[in-house]
């Protein structure tokens, strides 16, 4: 079976006074349950607690302050998987909380035992209703918005597509005045310093906290992981079906690379980095085309406090990303290494437990 990530934002399931609208949810519940009558495995990943929990508290506006949305969200999840657990039973579905944090991504134990559980889940027939745990969270870990966590959870479920429904039907190439048809552009096959400014000049979502640039933002891992991504205006009729056919709706990002296996994808796009390396044109040409190790030899400079083990990023000499890795050498050594070959390490430091500053295997190039 495939496997299909709906992302639903708050601007998307509240009604015009910022509420749940229930009605909506229970649709969007229909559509999961057509989806998967025609073959894919479903994971909703929902926004929306912290407005639940606003209006629960009668606040008279949103949270600005990390406890405040946190004391929101702790009343609010309760009442938004509420709602989900009753519009899939309905339906004859099971629905399953699961709360994340970016901790839950970065640390590999975790990792691996949650994506463990939201396989065997979907095995099980469950639908996973997957939020941000904003209860937890603080500014360090938290994923800012779930556009994000829609494109890591596909990313970690090794997905073959992902839909972000939002209250715009796509990305446009300009903010539409008063009667204007928005000028949706229907597909993207790069991310573009162009594509990148229409996203600046077309952000929305009434009640969130995303915006299409969250959403380019997204889609750059969604792709990169060899996923494709959609975004769309969430309440068309029958979207998600839709979208699940292979219809052209809203804007579809083609992924123009092979899929990464699980633990480069893990390397890529959920370990934060520590530091970074940059690295002389020769070094970043031999990274990109050939699938070498990185030589302490092709280092220029070194940026941060890291320890062995850690992931830094690798850039070219006009600070461009080049790759991602687990670094051999503390940030202190390899400030001492650089420029010069393998064989002078020891005599350099000392010690030499490793001829590369990281290895091709602890290594994801070109993202």
């Amino acid at each position: 079976m495939k496997r299909l990530i709906v992302k639903v934002g708050t601007s998307t399931l509240t009604d015009a006074d910022g509420r749940l609208d229930r009605a909506y949810i229970e649709k969007l519940c229909h559509q999961v349950l057509q989806v998967r009558q025609l073959g894919w495995q479903v994971v909703v990943v929902s926004s929306g607690a912290i407005r639940a929990g606003v209006d629960r508290l009668a606040l008279k506006r949103r949270p600005q302050l990390i406890p405040e949305k946190q004391a929101a969200a702790a009343v609010g999840q309760g009442l938004l998987h509420q709602v989900y657990t009753q519009a899939l039973d309905a339906l004859g579905i099971a629905s399953a909380q699961v709360l994340l944090t970016r901790d839950d991504f970065a640390d590999r134990i975790r990792y691996l035992n949650a994506r463990n559980t939201l396989l065997t889940l979907l095995r099980l027939g469950a639908v996973p209703v997957v939020n941000e745990n904003d209860t937890v969270s603080v500014e360090e870990i938290r994923f800012g918005d779930n556009d994000m966590l829609a494109a890591l959870v596909a990313s970690h479920l090794d997905a073959d597509l992902v839909i972000l429904l939002t209250d715009v039907p796509g990305l446009c190439r300009h903010r539409p005045r008063a009667g204007e048809a928005p000028d949706v552009v229907p597909e993207v096959q790069e991310i573009t310093p162009e594509i990148e400014k229409m996203a600046r000049g077309g952000d929305s979502a009434r009640g969130g906290t995303g915006g299409m640039a969250s959403k380019i933002a997204a889609a750059r891992v969604a792709i990169a992981a060899g996923i494709p991504m959609i975004i769309a205006q969430g309440r068309e009729d029958g979207i998600v079906i839709r979208a699940a056919r292979g219809e052209a709706v809203g804007t579809r990002f083609h992924p123009q690379n092979s899929r990464l296996n699980s633990r480069k994808r893990w390397m890529a796009f959920a370990v934060p980095a520590r530091g970074s390396i940059r690295v002389n044109r020769n070094a970043a040409d031999v990274l990109l085309s050939q699938n070498k190790s990185l030589l302490p030899v092709g280092v220029i400079d070194v940026s941060g406090d890291f320890a062995p083990g850690d992931l830094v990023l690798v850039v070219d000499e006009s600070g461009d990303g080049v790759a991602r890795g687990f670094v051999n050498y503390n940030s202190e050594e390899v400030r001492r290494i650089m420029g010069k070959r393998s064989s002078e390490i020891e005599r350099t430091l000392g010690h030499k437990e490793f001829d590369e500053v990281i290895h091709r295997d602890n290594l994801v190039v070109g993202v």
